[in-house]
């Protein structure tokens, strides 16, 4: 449920509706806009309580939210939100590139990587420290030894970093070393994880499951929104259908239907999606078309020697084809690709 306030409505009117919510045992999220402030309740039927608003000084009117996902609906927050980024913003004019290696293996290949991305225009920083893999044989990171490494090389090049947490227990640990969350496919309705990197109040990249719809990605974000953490962004990578050509199909329908549905940055990762470097620029630009806010990227100077996932990893000229490419796509649709932060 939304309580609209007056256009003319006090600070002192709006504490006293907050307060009124709280008092019944329901939780409150206020947005203001430009003109007005919405204030959203969250709890077990709010709409039975709304004659106890609907006299309140202020109150304009009581407005019911249709969908089973409330603070990530764009019923209430209608403008697109935009989620800092240690200087970069995501969700807003312009098309943010996330680039990286899929695990953190040594220093110098991780350095030299960062290197790259940032002189192609690439944004932030992304490798794995703790990786879940399918096989209990494989790679599983370097732990903080590979936390650590990301630290350094961010303070070396200004890229802001972006790495996977798998449980709730590594959340502080990873909150001291990157600038954002990011949330796997595998764990998207790991609730206890949801839980904690809302509490966390840290930036989150929140990938859709393998399997789930676009709703199970939207209530999983919901858990994050409803602990006042409002830095979420939704990243489409890809789901399992019958087709086998790739690693997985590229939901291109999810990019408009996300931005339709909710006011969270939506963007994409076609390195995932596709599983094969040959297509990623492709359906990169495919992305950015379609209205992505931006791309997660996989890249491995030498992806032949990769410890995870070389297959899907362009290589560094590569990548900066994808750039100038994805350049050209954001500015036909009325976008950006910004500067890197220092460039």
């Amino acid at each position: 449920m939304m309580i609209i306030m007056n256009m003319e409505a006090t600070s002192k009117q709006i504490e006293a509706v907050v307060g009124r919510v709280h008092s019944l045992g329901f939780e409150s999220h206020t947005s203001q806009g430009e003109e007005r402030t919405i204030i959203g309740i969250v709890g077990n039927n709010p709409l039975a309580a709304r004659d106890q608003f609907v006299l309140m000084d202020g109150v304009d009117r009581i407005v019911p939210i249709s969908r089973p996902y409330k603070l990530a609906s764009r019923e209430f927050i209608q403008e697109n939100s935009t989620v800092p980024l240690d200087g970069v913003q995501i969700g807003g004019d312009g098309v943010v590139i996330i680039a990286g290696p899929c695990a953190v293996e040594d220093r110098s290949l991780l350095l030299e990587n960062a290197l790259a991305i940032k002189e192609a225009g690439g944004h932030a920083l992304r490798g794995g420290a703790f990786k879940p893999r399918s096989s209990p044989y494989a790679f599983q990171g370097l732990g903080e030894k590979g936390l650590e490494m990301l630290a350094e090389v961010r303070e070396i090049t200004g890229l802001p970093v972006v790495t996977e947490a798998m449980s709730p227990e590594q959340v502080p640990i990873i909150a001291r070393y990157a600038d954002m969350i990011q949330i796997g496919a595998r764990n998207m309705q790991n609730f206890y994880l949801l839980h904690a990197v809302g509490e966390s109040q840290h930036p989150v990249l929140l990938k859709r499951g393998l399997s789930s719809t676009i709703e199970d990605l939207l209530m999983a974000a919901e858990y994050i929104l409803s602990h006042g953490n409002r830095h979420v962004v939704l990243c489409e990578r890809g789901i399992r259908t019958f087709e086998t050509s790739t690693r997985n199909t590229t939901d291109i329908n999810a990019i408009p239907v996300l931005k339709s549905l909710t006011h969270l940055p939506v963007i994409l990762d076609p390195s995932h999606s596709t599983g094969q470097w040959q297509y990623v620029t492709a359906v990169a630009r495919a992305g950015i078309a379609a209205g992505a806010d931006g791309l997660i990227i996989e890249v491995h100077p030498r992806p032949e020697e990769a410890l995870s996932d070389g297959a899907q990893s362009l290589k560094p000229e590569r990548f900066a084809e994808l750039v100038r490419q994805v350049r050209g796509i954001a500015e036909a649709v009325g976008r950006t690709l910004p500067p890197n932060k220092d460039a």
